[in-house]
């Protein structure tokens, strides 16, 4: 990564203040972890049978927990501790509950985890052609980020993007490694857009056409959305989430971030949900069964979106 600062219309460049050791990154990145990750900070160098998590997470948008590690070098492999990691903390839940319950004072019980959304990030100023590979595939609950503290004490953070539709199960050939590889994957699930779209085996076609046309209009509203990945739900966020959509086999839910009387549905065909329960982030919901319904639904995802901002 680089970075420029612009002074007269003219660029210099902003040098790099290199990361000593690897505690420089963890002290801040735990101090930090709400506004980086929006994950609640449990624990540093949690030990567990005769291994040591270097930071402990919990996900209070997935309820599960998320080990980070930091790491200075390249020749190590995520993949092997990414998997040792998880399949250490999938057999110790009741360690790992005690733990925050302790820690943070406050009280969850082992079913109110979505143990299913466990995952790890790695955090490093630098990754290898190797270990970028080496998670380049569909259902590996890993993240990589490399992180870059400037001059100026400016701090960049680039997550490693992977595409593939490679399963990594058939990849592996050792039963020691296909045992713990096995365990983890059977209980652990990787929420993308593929999961929401291929959920039914039956999906119309239409139903693929009009959510690639609905997640391009929405995108188009600024530079910065995020697309945000539940178990129910693909979250649309800048700032701040400002609409979820639901994927059925007959359309699509949408669900818009605004409270009862902020929005001019002219057509009044939404629903107020903000007395029951529902999945995503508001209290308007409306359904759209046909691509002819999408111009629609968008215009009250801008009020949704001009709201937010």
């Amino acid at each position: 990564m680089k970075l420029f600062k612009i002074e007269n219309e003219k660029l210099s460049s902003v040098s790099i203040n290199q990361f000593l050791l690897e505690k420089e990154i963890q002290v801040l990145i735990e101090k930090n972890v709400n506004e980086l990750f929006e994950l609640e900070f449990v624990k540093s160098e949690l030990k567990v049978q005769n291994f040591r998590f270097d930071t402990l997470c919990f996900d209070k948008s997935s309820n599960s927990f998320v080990i980070i590690e930091y790491k200075r070098g390249t020749n190590y492999s995520v993949i092997d501790q990414g998997y040792t990691y998880l399949s250490l903390l999938l057999n110790n839940k009741s360690d790992f509950i005690l733990e925050y319950n302790e820690t943070t004072g406050s009280t969850i019980k082992r079913d109110e985890v979505d143990w299913s959304q466990s995952r790890i990030i790695f955090i490093s100023p630098k990754f290898s052609d190797y270990q970028k590979t080496s998670i380049n595939f569909k259902n590996v609950p890993f993240e990589l980020w490399e992180i870059t503290r400037f001059k100026n004490e400016l701090i960049g953070l680039n997550q490693i993007v992977t595409e593939s539709d490679v399963d990594i199960n058939s990849t592996v050939t050792s039963d020691t490694n296909k045992s713990v590889l096995n365990q983890v994957s059977n209980e652990i699930i990787k929420l993308d857009e593929n999961y929401h779209l291929n959920k039914s085996k039956n999906r119309p076609e239409v139903i693929y056409e009009m959510y690639r046309e609905l997640k391009e209009k929405i995108l188009s509203l600024g530079e910065n959305i995020e697309i945000k990945i539940g178990k129910q739900t693909i979250g649309f966020k800048q700032n701040k989430v400002f609409t979820d959509l639901i994927i059925y086999n007959k359309g699509i839910g949408i669900v818009l971030n605004l409270k009862r009387g902020e929005l001019n549905d002219f057509e009044n065909r939404t629903e107020d949900i903000s007395e029951k329960g529902h999945w995503g982030n508001g209290e308007y919901r409306i359904w759209i069964n046909t691509i002819e319904e999408i111009d629609y639904g968008f215009s009250l995802i801008k009020q949704s979106f001009k709201k937010q901002m």
